[in-house]
């Protein structure tokens, strides 16, 4: 027809593809020597986008319900939309309607669209400066590049409902009150992020994963702020991928689905338990839509007995002295085809034993056993490396281009999509995901991993947990796995370690031992009880003093009743 499909953009000197002429053949993707190309088909039934960020990108359909003096989830991949969400209804993002050439719409047009809706009332207020939110981004590692001077200025100054000291004290902030915000951990600035937020006396409170490096106790601990908002008669909106604290602070749920970086859409409101369990098969009821081909099945694995695994390594009583810190683990043996769970509170000596472990660490007293092939992956990712993700997986991956490493890592953690990119654009997910397959990709007999799930939605951490799992087996050797996401350590454990004592100051560790035993003792020390749902078999956070949660603990039995 003589008529150019694919242009130039002289603006941003980037092709453009009409969407108008194209067909969705796919010829083009097949021709692309580059791979640059995908065509995306949307259902039939997707009309009027709420937000379109430009020709050939993202673009959002519909938005969440917000329920007055309700917790309101969103649960979803990452790149699906749910960041742009909490920024529309924040109102730091006025939605284009789809309409991305135009100048920014006015709230005229804005309320018009969502006519005959909840929202319709929502954005007239918030157009009108009637209502007033408060949103907690994603991002709290950015913050000391904002916000400067010390924790206890910063709070107190943001201090509109008079609630300062219990806010302090739910989130255990009284012993960084003095230091300087560009002096904190991650987790010291998400739990000061989030305290920032609850402070202030807003109508409508977003939340963007406030459980990201935060321990299970302090993770509860923010379940709780959050809830007590709510229950206050406060709208809340939480973004989460933990599902345990997720299903622990939400009375709803809107589970989000499409294409990662193409398109998005925003479930019906539903149930917390229909809604997660909805996620988990795979099948959204109401809709007619299909979002995974097999349901997520989570299994509950009789206990290893101590006598039937046959050794690895094993390592004698450990000791470790820090300037302020001392570690006291008791000696234990890791076997051949076993992922090994460490979990417990930050700062309390994880990320020492697995250094000890992987040998990056001295033992003042005590020692490995057999030495063995370790394969570690550290805590934080470092993306100095100059050049693109596929220079770093040729010089840093030693099975990179073999077939066995496209089937089982590559293909698994998506890796294909990011081969060109610069290592130092990649976001936080794309980075652990590519630190964890490089780790795979070395012949080891141990792999250690310290936080793999940080930065990955729940989808990414149980498919970073079946690969783990098959990798493992298929070379007969073991994982040592640091986390603090309960629903994941049930899903991947054989057996795990209890790290317990004052964090900062003492640590101990027990040696492995089966889940179960290790997760009573764990949760017997933080005063809290998990049942297993009867549909799913995940874990369920019980609510403090119910009567199951008396009944589990009256029977000793903290992680989950036998007969459940």
């Amino acid at each position: 027809m003589e008529e150019d499909t694919i242009i130039i953009d002289e603006k941003n000197k980037k092709p453009l593809i009409s969407e108008d002429l194209c067909s969705g053949c796919g010829i083009c993707t097949n021709r692309c020597p580059f791979g640059a190309i995908s065509v995306i088909n949307l259902p039939e039934a997707l009309d009027n986008p709420v937000h379109r960020y430009g020709q050939n990108s993202f673009e959002l359909f519909s938005l969440p319900t917000i329920r007055e003096g309700a917790v309101t989830g969103i649960l979803g991949p990452n790149g699906i939309g749910k960041s742009t969400i909490l920024r529309i209804l924040s109102g730091e993002l006025i939605p284009n309607l789809g309409n991305f050439d135009e100048e920014t719409k006015n709230w005229d047009e804005i309320i018009k669209h969502f006519k005959g809706s909840e929202l319709q009332q929502y954005f007239k207020n918030l157009s009108n400066n009637d209502i007033k939110t408060v949103h907690k981004s994603q991002m709290v590692d950015q913050l000391p590049k904002f916000v400067k001077g010390n924790v206890n200025n910063l709070l107190s100054g943001l201090d509109e409902i008079g609630n300062f000291d219990e806010i302090i004290n739910d989130l255990s902030l009284k012993n960084v009150l003095e230091r300087e915000i560009k002096n904190l951990s991650g987790g010291e600035l998400q739990r000061v992020a989030i305290a920032a937020a609850c402070l202030r006396d807003a109508d409508f409170y977003y939340f963007d994963e406030p459980t990201s490096w935060l321990d299970v106790s302090q993770r509860l601990n923010a379940v709780k702020v959050i809830r007590d908002l709510a229950e206050s008669g406060k709208s809340v909106v939480v973004i989460e991928h933990d599902l345990a604290s997720l299903d622990a602070m939400s009375d709803y749920v809107h589970v989000l689905y499409g294409e990662a970086g193409g398109y998005g859409v925003v479930s019906g409101m539903k149930g917390v338990r229909v809604g997660i369990n909805a996620y988990i098969n795979g099948f959204l009821k109401e809709e007619n839509v299909r979002i995974r081909k097999n349901p997520i099945e989570f299994s509950i694995r009789p206990p290893t007995a101590e006598a039937e695994g046959e050794t690895l390594s094993s390592y004698t009583d450990i000791e470790k002295d820090f300037k302020g810190f001392s570690l006291k683990c008791e000696g234990g043996k890791i076997y051949h085809d076993e992922i090994v769970t460490a979990f417990g509170s930050n700062g309390i000596g994880k990320t020492t034993f697995a250094k000890i472990l992987a040998e990056k660490e001295k033992a003042d007293i005590g020692k490995v056993d057999e030495k063995v092939e370790i394969a570690y992956k550290g805590q934080y990712l470092d993306n100095d490396f100059e050049g693109s993700v596929q220079d770093f997986l040729y010089t840093y991956a030693p099975s990179y281009g073999s077939n066995i490493f496209k089937s089982e890592i590559l293909k698994p953690f998506s890796l294909e999509e990011l081969l060109d990119k610069d290592l130092k654009d990649l976001s936080g997910g794309e980075l652990q995901r590519l630190f964890v397959a490089v780790t795979l990709s070395s012949d080891a007999d141990l792999y250690v991993f310290d936080e793999p799930t940080a930065f990955l939605d729940v989808e990414q951490r149980l498919i970073a947990g079946r690969t783990i799992r098959k990798i493992v087996e298929s070379r007969n050797a073991a994982a040592l796995i640091i986390d603090h996401d309960i629903v994941f350590i049930d899903y991947i454990s054989d057996r795990a370690m209890v790290f317990y004592g004052e964090p900062g100051l003492e640590g101990h560790a027990t040696k492995p031992t089966d889940l179960e035993t290790a997760m009573n003792k764990f949760l017997k020390d933080l005063k809290i009880t998990f049942r297993r749902d009867k549909e799913t078999k995940r874990p369920r956070v019980n609510k403090f003093d119910s009567y199951l949660d008396r009944e589990q603990k009256a029977s000793n039995q903290y992680y989950y009743l036998k007969d459940n």
